[in-house]
């Protein structure tokens, strides 16, 4: 298993936006932009339950993202690995830490009608970096 790199650290930090690359069960590549953190060397992020992201995970949990350094365009962070948990317990609150970091505000502002967060925990299997 991979670790992130100690001099990328500050990019789960810092609110940057990662993007995610999830295999629909067609076998097409998706790409949406996440809001993540780090959990116990676990790369975290969010969605709502029965999302096509959501349904992509469930169905192949071997994902990738990547995070672009907003202050240095030619230094990023590729994460591979495999989603080694997804969970609703606690998922409100995984999101409205999410919303403090990176909107500022104490609860997220998005939530819809009768809507389920999950969280998933990424487990990096290899990083490439380019600083």
């Amino acid at each position: 298993m991979s670790q992130i790199p100690q001099e990328f650290m500050d990019l789960f930090e810092r609110p940057v936006f990662a993007h995610l690359a999830t295999i629909t069960p067609k076998g097409e590549v998706q790409v949406n932009p996440v809001w993540v953190d780090l959990h116990d060397g676990l790369v975290r992020f969010n969605s709502a339950r029965g999302r096509q992201k959501d349904r992509n995970i469930r169905n192949n949990p071997q994902v990738a993202l990547s995070l672009l350094d907003p202050d240095q365009p030619y230094r990023y962070l590729e994460v591979r690995g495999r989603v080694v948990e997804i969970t609703e317990e606690g998922a409100d609150a995984v999101i409205d830490g999410l919303a403090r970091k990176y909107l500022g505000v104490d609860r997220f502002p998005y939530h819809a009608p009768g809507e389920t967060r999950v969280t998933y925990l990424l487990q990096p299997e290899h990083c490439t970096k380019m600083a």
